[in-house]
């Protein structure tokens, strides 16, 4: 069979111009935390909202489009990601407070946010300071920590939607549920205004450390791991217990596959102890999943984002 035009032509020789910058064949293992996967077709990291507004506009409609943060809670699959990968960065990275508000760029460390606000003496989001990531991230999967989430404090968030259009969206149209948002995929946040209030620097900070100290001792943080891999549960079957609880009760703490490690300090994390690959992850995670549902009869739910195709696979799969 011949091939159509269409297919033989570079991905990269139908993408509009832009600012920014567009690499082929791009690594990605190194720029996630779990430090596994294959490589991006394209990827591209836009000079600022306009140049990423462009691009979705005059991009072909054909291009898959896959949008990365800091790849803190993020497994690409060993095959690597068709289409174009999307990565935020200096031109995202703006912040600035007007009173007790603060509005933030989507690709602003989490942390980042924390401290500026102390700095600024407003209170209110250290909470941020426990979750690995960024703001776009935790917009996206309406993270939280220690007693609070993004949807307690968000004002409103900027997105560009599939078409290149920006879009302002009040908290009302974002849709936060637990560990989720309502809004497309094919959308990609790029900053959000946040509520704070009037606060005391110190004790700002004594509570980001009291954050940072209950992180260190229950989490695995200083080891090549993606964050917590599934969400709470709320099926009744659960009887109240979180993902971690049910992990342990079923056996699964310290378990192995190849080179990847449920977590002996916190078992809901993986890590990869050094020669995993994302399919030894990966599979490591599902088994996890069949010893809970045998045991409990719960069915975990990823909460690390798993984007690209297995080394075997000719078809994309996140689900």
């Amino acid at each position: 069979m011949i091939a159509t035009a269409q297919h033989t032509t570079r991905l990269a020789d139908r993408l509009p111009q832009v600012r920014g910058r567009l690499t082929e064949n791009a690594p990605l293992a190194p720029i996630t935390w779990l430090r596994v996967g294959g490589p991006a077709e394209i990827l591209f990291k836009p000079a600022d909202v306009d140049d990423l507004a462009q691009f979705m506009a005059h991009k072909p409609a054909d291009a898959p489009v896959t949008f990365i943060g800091v790849g803190s809670n993020l497994l690409v699959r060993d095959g690597g990601v068709r289409g174009v990968v999307i990565r935020l960065g200096r031109g995202f990275n703006e912040i600035s407070h007007d009173g007790a508000q603060l509005r933030a760029g989507a690709a602003m460390l989490d942390l980042n946010v924390a401290l500026y606000a102390r700095d600024a003496g407003l209170a209110g989001l250290e909470f941020l300071s426990g979750i690995p990531g960024t703001i776009g991230g935790a917009l996206r999967m309406n993270a939280g920590a220690y007693g609070k989430e993004m949807s307690d404090v968000v004002l409103g968030a900027e997105a560009i939607d599939a078409q290149g259009v920006r879009r302002w969206l009040l908290p009302s149209e974002l849709g936060s549920s637990y560990r989720h948002c309502d809004i497309p995929e094919d959308w990609i946040f790029t900053a959000a205004a946040l509520r704070a209030e009037p606060g005391e620097p110190i004790a700002i900070q004594a509570r980001i450390a009291e954050i940072q100290d209950a992180r260190e001792s229950s989490q695995p943080i200083r080891t090549r791991t993606g964050g917590s891999t599934f969400a709470n549960p709320t099926d009744p079957r659960a009887q109240g217990r979180k993902a971690w609880q049910l992990i342990d009760l079923a056996g699964c703490r310290g378990l192995m596959r190849g080179g990847a490690q449920v977590s002996e300090k916190h078992c809901n994390f993986l890590i990869n102890t050094g020669t995993a690959t994302a399919t030894d992850i990966e599979a490591l995670g599902e088994d996890v999943r069949a010893r809970v549902a045998e045991r409990f009869g719960v069915t975990l739910r990823w909460e690390i984002k798993r984007i690209g195709l297995a080394s075997d696979s000719e078809s994309d799969s996140g689900s």
